[in-house]
């Protein structure tokens, strides 16, 4: 009864009892037949690659302008992270030096001499923003300030105020001769690299991003992401940062997010205009952004950037993307020395 199913490639996979109680030549029975595809292959029962959940990321191009206390700096600087808050960022990022506008709240006094004074505010800027980080849950790069050791000295300090609390400091290494000059800025001595709930990361401060060894040594340590806070007066400094931090992103397939500030502060010498088209740079391959940007504000104007980023597209990336910048590093000809802050040193 069932050779012409058999002979065409049907099954019989079982018997079925009781199926038509009515039919008295079956007594009932029944068969089950199966006719597979033989076309079809069953896919794996598992994933090959399981993608993390995404990073989102945003960033602040600040207008500078004057203000009339440190109150109404911290009420512009709450907006901003509220603002990232509640697009659920995991890191909002702030320009390099934003707090320059609080020198509007000074007399008039020598560049070396303003810069001390804003150095001032640092108990209480590092107060404001640890305190948003834990109450809007997010994790800030709090730009940059001019922060003063122990032993005088003033540095240009970029600090990440993470959401459980916990505070991270990235002196700017290399100091510009500006910096140097009207302010006497001196440069960091130490390279971090910073654990957070959402991964490993690096900050940049600005002049940093132009060094590719900086990249090198972010990557190797895991960041997945840098961060840099620039503060830009034309647009010549600003394409140097932008160009810079997209090179990082190709050489090291990380992502990079920049912010720097927009308008002006016509009566701060050395910090009166500022030029900034922030962005969210990728890796330039076909899983990622067109062009290599995942988010870009317009220049001159004061917004928030938000973009998702999957870190696990780096490692797919790293290991068969259309090049491997970071595999193919010819290690057996050049190589990268890394001094830690104990004074200890390993090559990369």
């Amino acid at each position: 009864m069932l050779t012409a199913q058999l002979a065409n490639g049907f099954q019989l996979k079982q018997l079925i009892n009781d199926y038509m109680p009515s039919d008295e030549d079956s007594s009932g029975w029944a068969t089950c037949l199966e006719w597979p595809n033989l076309d079809y292959h069953a896919s794996r029962s598992h994933r090959a690659r399981r993608a993390v959940a995404p990073v989102r990321v945003s960033l602040v191009q600040y207008k500078m302008r004057s203000v009339e206390s440190f109150e109404a700096f911290a009420q512009q600087v709450r907006f901003f992270v509220d603002v990232a808050s509640d697009s659920k960022s995991d890191f909002v990022l702030f320009p390099e030096l934003f707090t320059l506008q609080l020198l509007s709240l000074l007399k008039d006094s020598r560049p070396g001499k303003a810069a001390r004074e804003v150095a001032g505010f640092t108990d209480a800027y590092v107060t404001l923003f640890r305190d948003l980080a834990v109450r809007y849950n997010v994790n800030i790069i709090g730009g940059s300030q001019f922060t003063i050791d122990d032993e005088e000295r003033l540095y240009n300090i970029a600090y990440l105020f993470r959401r459980d609390g916990t505070v991270g400091r990235q002196a700017k290494l290399h100091v510009t001769p500006n910096e140097a000059r009207w302010w006497g800025v001196r440069g960091g001595h130490a390279i971090e690299i910073f654990d957070t709930d959402r991964g490993k990361i690096a900050i940049n401060v600005c002049y940093d991003v132009e060094f590719p060894e900086l990249g090198r040594a972010a990557a190797h340590g895991g960041a997945t992401i840098l961060f840099v806070p620039f503060n830009t007066n034309d647009r010549n400094g600003y394409l140097r940062v932008r160009h810079c931090a997209q090179a990082r992103c190709v050489e090291n397939q990380i992502f990079v997010v920049t912010a720097g500030c927009v308008g002006n502060l016509p009566h701060v010498e050395n910090a009166d205009t500022h030029y900034a088209a922030s962005g969210i740079f990728t890796p330039c391959d076909i899983a990622f952004a067109r062009d290599g940007i995942a988010g870009e504000a317009l220049p001159g104007i004061e917004t928030v950037i938000t973009q998702d980023l999957d870190t696990e597209l780096l490692r797919r990336a790293r290991r068969g993307g259309t090049v491997r910048n970071w595999i193919d590093r010819r290690t057996d000809l050049y190589r990268v020395r890394v001094r830690t802050p104990d004074g200890e040193e390993y090559e990369i």
